[in-house]
């Protein structure tokens, strides 16, 4: 089980909330390439360590929120 701490509602198990992907990552312009859409849409980072994320708070206060997780451990903090 992994625990994750809504910034409004605090520690919460990770059942009611729903990943969002990689933080940081910005939306194609208006003129944007067929690649550049693949890429957006289908190339992402996937390292062995802390990374940081998206969280939805789906079955709480339903705010979007970063984290940083470590990809091997779970284990969860917040990004610095």
């Amino acid at each position: 089980m992994m625990l994750l701490d809504c910034p409004h509602c605090g520690p919460r198990d990770e059942n009611e909330f729903h990943y969002g992907g990689q933080a940081g990552i910005s939306y194609p312009d208006g003129e944007t390439t067929d690649a550049q859409w693949a890429a957006y849409l289908f190339l992402r980072d996937n390292p062995k360590g802390w990374f940081h994320e998206r969280w939805f708070h789906a079955h709480g206060c339903r705010a979007w929120f970063t984290v940083e997780r470590h990809t091997v451990t779970h284990e969860v903090r917040k990004p610095a």
